[in-house]
């Protein structure tokens, strides 16, 4: 009988965010074999359970030191994410590479990390301009009103920006499934945030995350995505803003260029059969 093949993992979390990483230099398991490994093992009752799968890749080119892929669990490729960029780049320190500053390549273009020496220490991640910005795009759904209003940008991935009164009391599920499909955002639809502004540096912040098709505790391009709707809008002042979500918090830099900056956690290590 043949064997199957045991792949190493690492899950890792950032701010709540949780992800299943494997080393794919050793691997080389291609980006079908990625999907369908993805939406096996990061099913929450069946699999090992994770919001989605980093894949640790070889640089695609000169001066990146390598590359992301990002699966979500659902087996859909994500263009980027910004807390599986920052566990991805701790990984690959505590996997040989030197601490310090580290370029990845991502579907979404390039960006850097900086990982600190101390395995405790946050991660700072920095990406590049966000796109798209539409103040109050025309949905074709209803809007509950307790969503004060919506906005909409790229921030390496879509999302809908929706300021409420109280984070704490948003229907995430029920309008977050609601909006991500809008046909405002086209055939790709959007992830969706709820975001209550508490201070002229402070939000409060949940989400609903296109791939997962859920609320996750933490959404690092989300929290981009919120804190630099609201400085567009005026809703607060500082050129760091602090995101609070339910996993945890993130520090986001909303002059050039960009930054997120939290925790990245190793959980536990272990392996699997395919």
């Amino acid at each position: 009988m043949k064997r199957r093949l045991v792949v190493e993992f690492t899950k890792m979390n950032g701010a709540g965010n949780d992800f299943v990483v494997i080393d794919n230099r050793f691997y080389h398991f291609s980006r079908g074999e990625l999907s369908r490994m993805a939406s096996r093992i990061c099913a929450r009752r069946t699999g090992i359970g994770a919001d989605g799968l980093l894949a640790l890749g070889d640089p695609p080119s000169q001066g990146t030191d390598f590359q992301m892929v990002y699966f979500n669990a659902d087996g859909s490729e994500g263009t980027m994410c910004g807390n599986g960029a920052r566990c991805l780049a701790r990984y690959a320190v505590s996997s040989g590479m030197p601490p310090g500053t580290i370029c990845i390549a991502t579907a979404s273009g390039l960006c850097t990390a900086h990982v600190p020496q101390d395995p405790e220490a946050p991660v700072r991640v920095h990406v590049g301009s966000a796109k798209h910005w539409q103040p109050a795009p025309d949905l074709a759904s209803s809007v509950p009103s307790a969503i004060g209003s919506v906005h909409f940008l790229w921030t390496g991935t879509e999302h809908a920006v929706c300021f409420v009164d109280d984070a704490a009391l948003a229907r995430v599920d029920e309008w977050g499934r609601a909006i991500r499909f809008d046909d405002a955002f086209g055939p790709q639809g959007t992830n969706v945030n709820f975001v209550q502004v508490v201070g002229a540096a402070s939000l409060n912040m949940r989400t609903f995350e296109k791939g997962v098709e859920q609320e996750t505790l933490a959404c690092g391009t989300g929290a981009l995505a919120a804190a630099l709707a609201a400085r567009y809008l005026g809703k607060v002042l500082h050129d760091t803003v602090t995101v609070q979500m339910p996993g945890g918090t993130l520090s986001v830099g909303v002059a050039n260029p960009l930054f997120l900056e939290g925790p990245a956690q190793t959980v536990y290590r272990g392996s699997f059969e395919l």
